[in-house]
């Protein structure tokens, strides 16, 4: 009968739905099981990796006598080997001249050779024995060998529970093949996971799972079992890795065995054999393999600490140093963390704080909060680096609101840090909502108390800073109090509530929404700001708007004071040039022309809105916009630089720089605009960082103060913000089905220094802001797998500095007023490297390094081309007056 009716006949008496094993017999199978660690398109052949080998040993020592599916096996592995995975040279080889017992260890070694036995009911493993102290690592391996014996004989899905915990499975049965899919993604087991709040600093992961069986006589004839694991940066796809883990069964010979033990219950045989056995989960037990020679915490910050000098934090080395402190103190105790802290000098300090807090453990937290006293003014610069941390933080935790709530309910000495206590809750509240916690207490007591704070305030300081807390959080329930300060607020009032609006998707804006946009343009039930009309606009013509709503808007240019009659053209022009989702009704719109005609498209004026690609690449692409509108005295009015940055399907607000001017008319004797007669003299600056509201930053406020500063005038730029930033924040432990423990972890840090300034010269009738940011980047990813005896894996870094500067200068002395606006950026070098390694306990290791560096050469990124013929005027014009006073 051939081995094929043998497997049918069985298959369809139902003699046994899982494999059976055939009485008095020994099953002599070889084993191996492999792991690769790689980039993502590389062929394994070079990859770093190892294989362990052996003999194995199954045979049956119980079927129970009442169901033949119930079945008790005894595997033994034998001859344990340990080699590279690809062929290498001696000198290249870790393994080379080392027995197996030397690199596994003798007591390991004995543990791994010790049998296992596993009870098989309809071919699933019901109980898993073992000696109970083993080694954790030994007992991996063994479970990942037991879990290969589980098989179902018919085709479909089931759970099952195996060395990689509870997971989905699906079997597909064709003659003697059986193929099992196991869906990773479904597999519940407690493993360390975080990733990063935003879609585009974050790491995309897939991993695949497939077993095939080959049968002969109803038994395993051969086993292939595979694992696939990717991650790439979202952002820079070529900066990524792979796990791929193969076992192989194979049947070499069938001998004559034991005869069966004749018990009732499978507990009996497992007493009669050695009662050192005990039932043990068959899924995997957590294992870490411990650092001998690591230095403690202080000890690498003292060999780190240099690089993160104040003047040194525009540099990648900053950023790097700040990764690495980072790892550091996600190990370390609270006590060896406020140590360094309370021993550290008051330059270094700050970079300390924002790598504590980044760090995100409860111990960390707890560290920092135990060292910062709010009630205490002094430490204002240390408490602002913790909250800017809080904001930026990758996975927050609900803990962290609560411990902020707390703060700004009870005294806080500084009122900016009150402030900007409430900005970061906004902050957290959205980070924790996106990922599914808003319901959680810790969130709903932070939103309450902001939204009601906000209805009962009466001050002006306290609406603002509620309301730049709501600009961070974007509850949809906010939206009605919103609208009320947009429409029925004083200017920065009104101009800030309605700038949050724009930061909503424009799919949750409501009707109501687009409905009081409209009458604040039109300006129907009163006068508004340009600053808020102009915002107003710009949310219409982002939300899908109706033909009738772009007519309204075209027509009514010309109407309109005459920098925004510019300014509106502009934008609209924008629309059309930059191909935004509106254009198709812009279009159609200007058919008609009483909406299209000569008069209302050749306004004159200084006001502009251009938007262009920094990037666009197959990953991700960026697009800067500038938009400056001024008040008809040629004094600005607003400057508005963005850089966004998308792919497919998520979008972030990498970065923002507003800055505002206003009632400044009187020191060139000016007349202010219409509605602008009563405005008190005011500049300031704000700004948003990867999706995160910062608290703005004055310049001046009021008459006497602007006359003190103009007097004073250094011209030096105005810090906005100047850290550390953790950007990609991504640990995926992985439990690989051979047995080893696999991670990956991905980090980038930003060392960041923003600044901007505005300055005047009355003689030389001429204004001047400037903002300069200067990044440095590091991303580090390690992706290892680690087995008690050698760890393998692949290490990437990639570092990256620039400095993007964007002036605009104006020239008030004639009218129409010269405007040139500039945005360069100098050359940037950026560096990578990729080393893959091999390495013993006893620090006998094997890399191999490739790496490159190249530099991105500087640009002047282009506007729309009136801007550059101005620009040809004012530098003329400069050069011409250079010498001369008179």
């Amino acid at each position: 009968v051939s081995s094929k009716m043998l497997f049918v006949f069985a298959f369809q008496t139902g003699h046994t739905t899982g494999p059976s094993l055939n009485n008095d017999k020994l099953y002599k199978f070889a084993y191996s099981a492999e792991v690769y660690v790689d980039q993502v398109k590389a062929s394994l052949q070079k990859s770093a990796g190892y294989r362990i080998s052996s003999g194995v040993d199954v045979n049956l020592l119980w079927r129970n006598p009442d169901n033949d599916d119930d079945q008790l096996i005894k595997i033994t592995m034998k001859d344990v080997q340990v080699e590279n995975v690809n062929e290498r040279p001696a000198a290249k080889n870790i393994f080379k001249g080392k027995s197996t017992e030397k690199i596994i260890g003798k007591e390991y070694l004995e543990a791994l050779q010790r049998p296992i036995m596993i009870e098989l009911v309809r071919g699933k493993v019901k109980t898993f024995y073992s000696y109970q102290n083993e080694p954790g690592f030994t007992q991996n391996i063994k479970r990942g060998l037991a879990s290969l014996f589980q098989l179902q004989l018919h085709s479909g899905s089931s759970t099952e529970v195996d060395i990689s915990g509870k997971c989905s499975t699906t079997y597909h049965v064709r003659q003697d093949q059986v193929t099992k899919i196991k869906d990773l993604d479904s597999c519940e087991i407690e493993r360390k996971r975080f990733t990063s709040h935003n879609r585009i600093l974050d790491v995309g992961t897939k991993g695949t799972s497939a077993t095939v069986y080959v049968l002969e006589d109803s038994f395993i004839k051969s086993i292939k079992a595979e694992e696939n694991f990717v991650f790439v940066l979202n952002y820079r796809r070529k900066t990524g890795a792979k796990i791929v883990s193969k076992q192989r069964l194979e049947l070499k010979s069938v001998q004559a065995g034991m005869g069966l033990i004749a018990a009732k219950q499978v507990a009996g045989v497992i007493k009669t054999l050695d009662p050192n056995y005990v039932a043990m989960p068959l899924e995997a037990e957590p294992v870490k393999s411990e650092c001998k020679k690591c230095p403690s915490l202080s000890e690498h910050w003292q060999s780190i600490r240099e690089h993160m000098h104040p003047d040194r934090l525009s540099k990648p080395e900053a950023a790097k140093s700040f990764l690495s402190f980072i790892q550091n103190i996600r190990k370390a105790t609270k006590e060896e963390i406020l140590k360094i802290i309370k021993s550290e000098s008051k330059e270094f300090l700050p970079q300390v704080v924002d790598a504590v807090t980044s760090a995100q453990t409860p111990e960390s937290l707890e560290a920092i909060l135990e060292f910062l006293d709010f009630k205490d003014a002094s430490t204002f610069i240390l408490q602002e680096r913790f909250l800017y941390a809080c904001g930026f933080a990758s996975h927050p935790s609900e803990t962290l609101l609560k411990l902020l709530t707390e703060k700004f309910k009870g005294d806080v000495a500084n009122e900016d840090i009150r402030e900007t206590l409430v900005i970061v809750m906004g902050a957290l509240i959205r980070k924790l909502c996106d990922r599914e916690g808003c319901k959680l207490p810790a969130v709903a007591e932070a939103k309450r108390l902001i939204l009601n704070r906000l209805e009962k305030a009466t001050k002006d300081d306290n609406v603002r800073m509620y309301l730049l807390a709501l600009k961070n959080a974007l509850l949809p329930e906010a939206i009605p109090l919103l609208l009320k300060y947009a429409e029925s607020g004083e200017g920065p009032i009104s101009s800030l509530a309605a700038t949050a609006l724009q930061r909503y998707d424009p799919s949750i804006l409501t009707k109501e929404v687009k409905e009081t946009m409209n009458r604040i343009y039109h300006q129907t039930r009163r006068v508004h700001e340009k600053t808020v009309r102009t915002t107003a606009a710009a949310i219409i013509l982002n939300s899908n708007p109706s033909y009738m709503e772009v007519k309204n808007i075209l027509l009514s240019i010309g109407e309109l004071p005459m920098e925004m009659n510019k300014y509106m053209l502009s934008m609209i022009q924008d629309i059309l040039h930059f191909e935004m989702p509106s254009s198709k009704t812009v279009r159609q719109v200007l058919k008609d022309m009483r909406a299209h005609n000569y008069d209302r498209f050749s306004k004159t004026g200084s006001s502009s809105a251009y938007t262009g690609y920094i990037t666009r690449g197959p990953d991700v692409s960026s697009t800067y916009s500038l938009d400056i509108l001024y008040s008809g005295s040629g004094i600005l009015r607003r400057s508005n630089v963005n850089i966004h940055v998308f792919d497919r399907n998520t979008e972030l607000h990498a970065i923002q720089v507003v800055i505002e001017a206003q009632g400044l008319e009187s020191i060139i004797a000016a007349t202010p605009d219409e509605g602008e007669e009563n405005l008190d003299s005011f500049a300031g600056m704000s700004a948003i960082l990867f999706d995160f509201q910062l608290r703005p930053v004055t310049f001046f406020q009021g008459y006497g103060d602007l006359m003190s500063k103009m007097l004073s005038a250094t011209g030096d730029p105005m810090n906005v913000v100047k850290g550390l930033v953790l950007l990609t924040d991504f640990l995926q432990e992985i439990q690989l089905q051979s047995g080893p423990t696999a991670s990956a972890e991905f980090m980038a840090g930003l060392a960041i220094d923003i600044s901007g300034g505005m300055e005047f010269s009355l003689w030389y009738r001429e204004s001047k802001t400037n903002v300069k940011n200067r990044v440095a980047m590091f991303i580090a990813g390690n992706t290892e797998v680690d087995s008690f005896f050698v760890k393998t894996g692949m290490e990437t870094t990639l570092e990256a500095e620039t400095s993007l500067d964007f002036i605009s200068t104006v020239q008030f002395s004639q009218y129409p007023f010269l405007v040139c606006m500039q945005m360069d950026r100098v050359d940037s070098p950026f560096r990578t490297q990729m080393t893959k390694y091999e390495t013993l306990p006893s620090g006998r290791r094997y890399t191999a390094r490739r790496g490159k560096a190249a530099t991105l050469a500087g640009n002047e990124y282009p506007l729309h081309q009136e801007n550059s013929n101005m620009c040809k005027r004012v530098i003329g014009a400069k050069s011409d007056s250079a010498g001369s006073w008179f």
